[in-house]
């Protein structure tokens, strides 16, 4: 039985362009152009034998497929041409025309098509394309991790080894040597990590330093900060600020802290009630036997109590600066907490000194006393800290008043000045006289806020003098009167009166109303009789 011959099915180009950026990573017109520019090299070097200063353009057709080569030269008259590879001459430009069509200066381009090409230059387009991918790859991972620098991302572990780790962050595979690790952490295929973007690398074939495009690590001193933003809010928000950090990645690490609110404790935010905050930080820090110790430590102007912080977990007796300039300090410990001081292979007198930048000393106590070195002792360190303190917030007070003073003394300037509007009295119009005002109505009128007065007047201040003055005396002299309580008529608006309905119930009798007009019509009558000079002491301006 003859066996039936099966057609191989192709997938469409577009198809296979899709399938190809979607593995590398790239943009479907980023193939494209790798491909161009792989016929492209491929012609020259395989067809044309020349350099790459040949003008050839690929032009691909995708449905139904058609890829068409055009070598493109200039006409030139015979004796003209000095680059047969780049000139062609007229006859040569007119060869098989039945009418001259070029002439000297024109441009003659031939047409080839890919398929008609030999199998070397297939091969050759094949090894050029996966080089040009590789490029934009390349290139594309430059663009999408140049700006994510600083940056903490995640990833899923391929393999992990005595030389180091492969970890898959999505886009592509990054790898980690042992230097760029945690201690002795070991990982297994599939775990979750996190990494550090130290550093991205351009994507130019020509650069000088190679390796992996995309640097990361978990053994810097920005990990260790970025996990600290994660972690603590204060740090993320800003109020609690890390000055610096000093690390060796699995043994022990430094990071000073502080805070401009003076109602935050810096180190008490860092580590958290019971060391909950802190201790989420350390187990994100590899799973190796001897897990990395974190001290947070407050920092200070005052270098001398800065320095002495940084000793930490030792207590430091005092300090000595020995020289500002070259930076170089000595710190006074007691003899059996020496061990301490100095740390597991020196690393808290290293990290020590890396934290704050200074050359430390460390002297025991008993050395200090038998040679008379000369220390500040770490309670006048902290007063020392507390006056310097208080001296800046005074200052910055002075500062931020001067400020709001010069601003207001602006806004008076600009600000439009209102003259005073001065009338002279009507001649015909007479002085009106002080009139006197009863105390209970006085005390009234002192509750309430009165608005300014603008007095107009002609009447120079020598002469009112006089004149309040002979007032006085006229009172003084004259014999004291009755006085007689006034009676203040209140005007009273015209009430409209109210109908009153239909079949409506009195409220008083007539003979009722009556007794009420007539107690209204003079309410004081039962004062006339009464003798008010025994109440004159009350009313009296001298008393």
């Amino acid at each position: 039985m003859p066996k039936k011959k099966v057609e191989e099915q192709r997938e469409p180009f577009s198809v296979l362009v899709d399938q190809v950026a979607q593995s590398n990573s790239v943009s479907r017109d980023a193939v494209l152009l790798a491909l161009k520019d792989a016929i492209r090299r491929a012609y020259i070097k395989q067809v044309l034998q020349g350099g790459d200063d040949a003008k050839v353009d690929v032009i691909i057709e995708e449905e139904p497929l058609k890829i068409t080569i055009a070598y493109t030269r200039t006409v030139m008259k015979e004796d003209d041409i000095t680059d047969d590879y780049l000139e062609i001459s007229i006859d040569d430009a007119n060869k098989g025309l039945k009418k001259a069509k070029y002439k000297a200066g024109d441009e003659f381009t031939e047409f080839a098509e890919a398929s008609e090409m030999k199998k070397s230059v297939a091969m050759a387009v094949q090894n050029i394309l996966r080089s040009n991918l590789r490029e934009y790859e390349r290139e594309a991972l430059y663009e999408a991790y140049k700006d994510r620098i600083g940056e903490i991302i995640t990833g899923t572990v391929e393999k992990c080894d005595d030389h180091g780790m492969t970890v898959n962050i999505g886009r592509t595979v990054v790898e980690l040597g042992r230097k760029d690790m945690i201690g002795d952490e070991d990982y297994h295929q599939g775990d979750v990590v996190k990494l550090y973007i130290q550093e991205v690398r351009s994507s130019n074939p020509n650069a000088k330093r190679r390796g992996n495009q995309i640097e990361v690590t978990r053994a810097s001193e920005g990990f260790l900060k970025r996990l600290f933003e994660e972690e603590i809010q204060e740090v993320y928000e800003g109020t609690v600020i890390i000055k610096n950090i000093a690390r060796e990645a699995g043994i022990r690490s430094k990071v000073a802290v502080y805070s401009n609110h003076d109602d935050i404790d810096p180190q008490g935010a860092c580590i958290g009630q019971g060391g909950n905050r802190i201790q989420s930080i350390v187990a994100q820090l590899g799973n190796s036997k001897d897990k990395e110790k974190i001290d947070v430590i407050v920092y200070s102007p005052n270098i001398g109590l800065f320095i002495a912080n940084s000793m930490r977990p030792s207590d430091v007796v005092g300090v000595e600066i020995i020289d500002e300039e070259e930076r170089k300090a000595s710190v006074i410990i007691e003899d059996e907490k020496l061990s301490l001081a100095i740390g597991k292979k020196g690393a808290n007198a290293r990290l020590a000194n890396r934290l704050t930048g200074w050359d430390i000393q460390i002297i025991p106590l008993s050395e200090a006393t038998r040679d008379g070195i000369i220390y500040t002792p770490y309670a006048t360190l902290v007063a020392q800290a507390e006056e310097e303190k208080a001296r800046r917030e005074k200052e910055e007070y002075a500062r931020k008043s001067q400020a709001e003073a010069l601003r207001r003394i602006q806004e008076e300037k600009q600000a439009p000045k209102e003259e005073p509007v001065v009338s002279a009295p009507k001649a015909t119009e007479p002085t009106p006289a002080p009139v006197e005002t009863p105390v209970e109505e006085t005390k009234k009128e002192e509750v309430k806020v009165a608005e300014p007065i603008q007095v107009k007047t002609s009447t120079t201040l020598e002469n009112l003098e006089a004149e309040l003055a002979a007032e006085k005396q006229k009172k003084a002299a004259a014999p004291k009167a009755k006085k007689k309580e006034k009676k203040v008529e209140e005007e009273v608006k015209p009430v409209t009166p109210i109908t009153p309905a239909v079949n409506a119930m009195p409220i008083y009798s007539e003979e009722e109303l009556a007794e009420i007009e007539s107690e209204e019509e003079n309410p004081y009558d039962e004062y006339d009789d009464m003798d008010l000079d025994d109440y004159d002491e009350y009313y009296d301006d001298e008393n």
